[in-house]
């Protein structure tokens, strides 16, 4: 049987007559949760709907982009150590040593990655989150002692394993408090806190390296001990300020908890609530084509972010600038990016159109690293790092946004993010080997690496996507997909989660 494409498929705004068929379906629909606003009209619901995401807003999104920007801050504030005598004073030989220490951070990091957001949905967003932070913080600050070569791999392992949960974790856990419509551009505001840490964090690494000597140590230990100090302490406070899922949280009233899982329910969405794990969601994961097709288009922003953001003031600073000036002159093109992210998020979240807004930046991206392959002049260079920033940071935010509108099950997500986002990040490795300094200040094997990323992984990852997901979406129209649910009861169809006939993929 054909069906009509709906208001939060097509973007279209529903008609007043429309919304009045919409409320008495819901009141009427005896599977879904009980609604504390039953009988009152369009208008006053929607008054109480809007208050509702501004309390969401204020409580959730400002704290938690702090810990993503404390988060961000440890884990690529080594790049500006570099340029503070880190390898002279650890006594480290050559490009290999400083690739190793920045490669086995990610190794870590992906591995754990996957298994994180199973222990999110366990423990409790209020234990897990502060309880990572806090240990990262540690290690961070034990950075700052390290003596030699071993000491600081020895800390960067311990460092990417620790801070493993709290990207991918977010991401999940925002998923569970919005509609499909509303994540991207929360996404994005909470990813954008790792564009301000790249400007902060020049800035930062600009005044700390000035305590160079204070107490017997260097300037870049300072920055690791401060900075980590810093985040032991933003831990210790998120276990007052990090809340759990909605069904539980303490900060809503039991109306409001109602009123969020029902909003959930009606965007076809079971994750606010309680759910055992079963293996079967980790291999509906595995099988499910859409986890292989985002992670390789992540692997296409990632790669490239962390090549830029590890190695943008080395970057800068081969382009003929001192070491203090590379790291202020870091901040513009982290600060322009951060501004395209939050813009993205809210125009793929108003259009549901994620893969096109992944295509238009990659092109960004793209031309700002030609423009570092291909120039030899500073002033042409520098404003490529502005275009590489712009094709890069809107596109991480903007394709887990695309992954998550497009997974459905509480557990099923969770391993799905934890998948693209722990191969996305194990690509780190390569980024981290790819700039040496033997091949500044033209860095042709970085740049042409980056360009790689980007034309075949982000902008051509897109394209098969996009292409995929609308004749999937025109088969479901068409009634083509009816036949999964033949003879299934209410509960067996919602188990389906995506794989439901009426469930249509946001392009």
């Amino acid at each position: 049987m054909a069906r009509t494409v709906t208001d939060s498929d097509s973007g279209r705004s529903p008609s007043d007559e429309e919304k009045r068929s919409s409320l008495d379906e819901i009141i009427l629909d005896p599977h879904l949760p009980r609604d504390p606003d039953a009988g009152l009209s369009v208008e006053e619901r929607a008054k109480i709907d809007r208050k509702l995401l501004w309390q969401l807003d204020l409580r959730l999104i400002p704290w938690l982009c702090l810990l993503y920007l404390a988060s961000f801050l440890d884990r690529t504030n080594i790049g500006n150590a570099k340029l503070l005598h880190l390898e002279r004073d650890l006594g480290m030989s050559g490009d290999g040593q400083y690739s190793a220490v920045l490669t086995i951070f990610f190794i870590s990091y992906s591995l754990f990655e996957p298994l994180t957001n199973i222990l999110l949905k366990r423990l409790r967003p209020r234990i897990f989150i502060p309880a990572i932070m806090l240990l990262w913080g540690i290690c961070m600050t034990f950075m700052g002692f390290s003596t030699n070569y071993s000491s600081l791999l020895a800390a960067r392992w311990f460092l990417g394993l620790t801070e493993a949960g709290l990207f991918p974790g977010v991401n999940y856990y925002l998923s569970c408090w919005y509609k499909r419509s509303e994540f991207g551009v929360r996404a994005a505001i909470f990813f954008s806190a790792a564009a301000v840490s790249g400007s902060f964090g020049g800035l930062l690494a600009a005044a700390i390296g000035k305590m160079d000597g204070i107490g017997g140590k260097a300037g870049w230990a300072w920055i690791f001990i401060l900075e980590g100090l810093a985040t032991v302490l933003i831990g210790i406070i998120s276990f007052w300020m990090v809340h759990d899922f909605p069904d539980d949280a303490k900060f809503l009233s039991p109306d409001d908890r109602a009123r969020v899982i029902l909003r959930l329910k009606q965007d076809k969405q079971s994750s606010a609530e309680h759910e055992e794990f079963k293996m079967t969601y980790f291999w509906a994961s595995v099988k499910d084509w859409k986890t292989w097709t985002s992670a390789v288009i992540y692997m296409g922003c990632d790669g490239p972010l962390y090549a830029f953001s590890l190695f943008l003031p080395t970057i800068i600073k081969d382009l003929g600038y001192s070491s203090t000036r590379a790291q202020l002159l870091s901040v513009p093109p982290y600060a322009a990016a951060c501004i395209l992210t939050v813009a993205i998020g809210f125009i793929a979240d108003r259009t549901h159109q994620r893969g096109l807004c992944n295509m238009g930046v990659s092109i960004l991206g793209l031309i700002g690293f030609s423009m570092l392959l291909g120039s030899s002049r500073p002033g042409v260079q520098y404003a490529g790092t502005f275009f590489g920033a712009l094709g890069i940071y809107p596109c991480i935010a903007n394709t887990i946004s695309w992954a998550s509108n497009n997974t459905e099950g509480v557990y099923k997500r969770g391993v799905t993010l934890g998948f693209v986002i722990g191969w996305g990040n194990l690509n780190g490795v390569v980024s981290s080997n790819i700039y040496r300094s033997s091949n500044g200040p033209k860095f042709t094997s970085g740049h042409s690496v980056v360009i790689g990323y980007l034309g075949i992984c982000l902008l051509g990852g897109s394209i098969l996507q996009y292409v995929l997901l609308r004749q999937e979406n025109a088969k479901r129209l068409t009634g083509k997909r009816d036949h999964w649910v033949e003879n299934l009861g209410e509960k067996e169809i919602e188990m389906l989660g995506d794989k439901r006939p009426d469930f249509l993929y946001h392009l």
